[in-house]
């Protein structure tokens, strides 16, 4: 097994975790944020270990880059679409993604009152949610399942 291989089967194993932390950290934000409940230390750890595996990801996925025969810097790498998605957008979108996470969950840190807690981390967690969905759509592989 190559350096390579192994990068690409973690990254590609550790995405479900991200994607299913992701989704419950999201939809218990939204039913808290209107149901004004309590932010309880389940809600913050379920946030922080949310961010804690985006932030994994994102380093397997920095090697991964650094390691991917996909990945070129050359005069035609805008110009050609698979190699410009994955040198180029496809590290913007999740870098883009793991900031609005660790905004979100850096602000709800802070905030005092329980709802708003629920509120910032339900806009912002969902928005990378939907970065990553829209990621994954554009890189042309299925959201569930192996990849080629």
């Amino acid at each position: 097994m190559t350096l390579y291989t192994f990068f690409k089967m973690a990254h590609s194993g550790w995405r479900y975790v991200v994607f299913l932390l992701l989704v419950i950290a999201v939809v218990a934000a939204f039913v808290n944020w209107f149901g004004k409940k309590n932010y309880s230390n389940g809600n913050r750890k379920l946030n922080m270990f949310t961010m804690i595996s985006a932030h994994i990801q994102f380093l397997l996925g920095l090697v991964l880059y650094f390691l991917s025969p996909f990945v070129q810097f050359t005069s035609d790498t805008m110009k050609v679409a698979e190699t410009r998605y994955w040198t180029m957008e496809h590290v913007v979108m999740m870098l883009f993604a793991i900031v609005l996470i660790t905004i979100g969950h850096s602000k709800s840190k802070k905030i005092q009152v329980a709802y708003l807690k629920h509120r910032v981390v339900a806009i912002t967690y969902g928005l990378a949610l939907l970065v990553i969905i829209l990621a994954i759509i554009q890189s042309g592989r299925p959201l569930f399942g192996t990849t080629a």
